[in-house]
């Protein structure tokens, strides 16, 4: 039986919001994710066993549990769900996964905010945009949060998922910021954190950790961060100029 299963008691929300974190470019969306659950000591709510996830089991260094590489966590202090993935999505997956993971949050009348990076080579803070679908265009204005500068398209299961949210047109938002194209990016992640997730979501969330230890952070996530960059564009998410992808 593949589906979402909760490990656990189920959880009350009154308006939910789900973050996503499947690994992209410059690892924002995972990063993000990660910090958050632990900030917020998020427990482990749901396995996600959609068709074609990759049947493998992960486990930490301080901990002898092992749990499947995609998970949803909740807090209900917070009226949050949070995805995180460990490992990539192939591209023979995506289409049935947002599927899978779109049938889901709808019946739970969650909120989802998908996270993607944007390649960029900058000078300063990373610039955040955002896209939405329904009618998000509303929050998005409400927190100053400004449209992509040019057209342009967001790949991999997060493209998947706003373009599953745009078909049935409900309600999600799409936080695109500028992120290393080549190296995990902790800093475009305390972005998407600080000037998006958390006032959209109305959170108090420290991102003074990813800063301090970012140099720690990118170390441990080079090897993945590589991995993603040399998938195809179909396999990362990422947000890119709509005449690059043509």
């Amino acid at each position: 039986m593949t589906g979402i299963q909760l490990q656990g008691p189920e959880a009350a929300f009154d308006d939910p919001t789900l973050v996503e974190g499947f690994p992209g470019l410059g690892l924002v969306g995972k990063i993000a994710t990660d910090h958050l659950v632990n900030e917020l000591d998020m427990r482990y709510y749901a396995s996600v066993d959609c068709e074609g996830l990759p049947r493998i089991s992960v486990y930490r260094g301080d901990d002898p549990t092992a749990r499947p590489p995609v998970r949803i966590y909740a807090s209900e202090a917070h009226d949050l769900l949070a995805l995180q993935s460990d490992a990539p999505i192939s591209a023979e997956a995506i289409d049935s996964v947002a599927n899978c993971l779109t049938s889901w949050i709808t019946s739970r009348d969650a909120t989802p905010i998908y996270l993607s990076g944007l390649p960029a080579e900058r000078d300063g803070t990373p610039a955040l945009y955002g896209v939405g679908t329904g009618d998000t265009g509303e929050v998005l204005a409400s927190h100053d949060i400004a449209g992509p500068p040019e057209d342009g398209v967001v790949t991999g299961p997060t493209g998947a998922l706003l373009n599953r949210a745009a078909h049935r047109d409900y309600d999600s938002i799409g936080l695109v910021v500028e992120s290393s194209p080549k190296f995990p990016d902790p800093e475009a992640a305390s972005v998407l954190l600080e000037q998006g997730i958390a006032p959209i979501a109305d959170l108090e969330v420290d991102v003074q950790d990813l800063i301090d230890h970012a140099a720690e952070i990118k170390e441990k996530r080079e090897q993945f961060a590589q991995q993603m960059q040399q998938m195809g564009q179909e396999e990362s998410s990422q947000a890119q100029p709509l005449r690059m992808y043509q």
